[in-house]
């Protein structure tokens, strides 16, 4: 049985986790700060995400592009914010959700936490806490020395005074956080309803899963869910926002049938390719005949290893695109099996088959494409996997695996400053400034002055982290 009243170590332990997704990242270049956490891609889910995202970003004002939603592979339900670019979801959060409006109830609350600033305020309050924290630490150790001179009974009696002293000035600021932290809370939950009624969708989603977390609130947090623990619930916020749902004009209104399957399909697909096969074929068994069901099972089962899985989880995806020729996704998951299979030359046709229902909206897949092409070792295929990545990076130019891979086709054909070029590029996407910097200095020497990829080098080659 724990207490209803945090200790000083629980509340210390709760505001540190919290803190630590915002200073995580800093000092990193913003464009690629993201690469070291454990990041997924994937185009069918970041296109429903996009989609769940890009009316509550708009009714946010924060444009249509500016902020990403990116997928973090971990299985425990958490979504967060560290900038004004990104709004970071577990996939966990993705398979727990039951609904679509689940999912958009808490990206609508993290589109309120960048829209009012909070990661801001918040680094302005701990760089003002600094102080505070450094001259109660400083009247500890006075006192800890005056009594450490006094020797004997006193002395002790004056150095846990002087402990106190120290502790109790952190927790008056760890208090203030807190305060400060429930605050935002509140108004992330305000800020994203107002969203979500300015394009008529309901808040019941947000309500369901603060609910659900809302009970955690008083256990002990070894055991406590991450989202409750970042997401603190007070019984009078969790009122307050009931309130506000229930006198929304839109708060019976359902998830179209479309989002509800693409939902599923998405929930499925990541319980293939994440979870224990054995775990996905018990929820999703054989009598379950639906699309998702079928879709979790082809690739578990490809999962599972050995020439005879691979080949029948083909065959199921077959049997699926003979269902829905035009569904893109079928195919990449044809072609993405193929590749893993060892068998890249098979992949190359139905990864085209995606790009071409696809159009422009399949960066991630033609990228792919050109991994498979490469991996051939064809060299008919190289100029084609250049104009491939080339184009893609047009449309998402931070991929590191893109510039890599062009790094891997200009060498190939002997081109090496570009090919340097590349691998600086991809290097600073992924993180690595030192390395890119290195191969950016290889580019650039064999470049001609001041042309756009001598340019592009020296970008590289000057660029400074960013301290805050």
């Amino acid at each position: 049985m724990t207490s209803s009243h945090p200790t000083f170590a629980q509340t210390l332990h709760r505001i540190c986790f919290w803190l630590v997704a915002i200073t995580a990242l800093v000092g990193a270049p913003h464009m690629a700060a993201a690469q070291s956490l454990p990041l997924i891609r994937d185009t069918e889910i970041e296109n429903l995400l996009n989609d769940y995202s890009r009316p509550v970003f708009r009714a946010a004002g924060l444009g249509s592009s500016r902020v990403r939603v990116r997928i973090i592979n971990n299985r425990i339900f958490n979504a967060f914010v560290v900038d004004g670019r990104n709004v970071f979801i577990h996939t966990g959060a993705l398979m727990d959700s039951e609904t679509p409006n689940q999912v958009i109830g808490v990206l609508a609350h993290e589109a309120g936490h960048i829209a009012g600033g909070h990661l801001a305020a918040l680094r302005t309050r701990i760089k003002q806490d600094q102080t505070r924290a450094l001259i109660a630490q400083i009247l500890g150790i006075g006192a800890l020395i005056g009594g450490a001179a006094t020797g004997g009974d006193s002395g002790s009696e004056i150095g846990a005074a002087g402990q106190g002293i120290a502790l109790g000035g952190t927790e008056l600021i760890l208090r203030g956080l807190t305060a400060e932290r429930r605050s935002q809370e509140s108004a992330a939950d305000q800020a994203g309803l107002s969203y979500l009624n300015a394009t008529s969708q309901s808040g019941r989603g947000m309500l369901e899963t603060f609910e659900r977390f809302a009970q955690q609130e008083y256990i002990s947090d070894t055991h406590k869910d991450v989202f409750a623990r970042t997401h603190p619930v007070a019984t009078t916020r969790i009122a307050r926002l009931r309130q506000l749902v229930n006198q929304s004009q839109y708060v019976g209104k359902k998830d179209s049938p479309d989002l509800v399957h693409r939902h599923a399909m998405m929930r499925a697909k990541l319980s293939g390719y994440i979870e224990d096969p054995s775990i996905v074929f018990n929820r999703y068994p054989t009598s379950n005949k639906t699309l998702p069901a079928r879709y979790a099972r082809a690739v578990a089962r490809f999962r599972l290893g050995g020439r005879e899985n691979m080949d029948r989880a083909v065959r199921e995806m077959d049997v699926m695109i003979k269902d829905q020729p035009s569904n893109p996704y079928f195919w990449e998951i044809k072609g993405d099996l193929l590749q893993k299979a060892g068998r890249p030359l098979e992949a190359i046709a139905p990864l085209k088959r995606a790009i071409k229902i696809l159009g422009n909206k399949a960066p991630l897949i033609s990228v792919q494409l050109a991994q498979v092409m490469l991996q051939t070792r064809n060299k008919k295929y190289t100029d084609q996997a250049i104009k491939l990545i080339r184009r893609a990076v047009v449309i998402e130019n931070d991929n590191p695996l893109a510039y890599n891979l062009l790094g891997q086709a200009y060498h190939n054909k002997g081109l090496y400053p570009k090919s340097y070029l590349a691998r600086a590029q991809g290097l600073f996407y992924f993180g690595s400034v030192k390395e890119a910097k290195n191969f950016a200095q290889r580019a650039q020497a064999g470049l001609p002055k001041n042309s756009p990829e001598w340019i592009k080098a020296d970008d590289i080659i000057k660029f400074k982290l960013r301290r805050r």
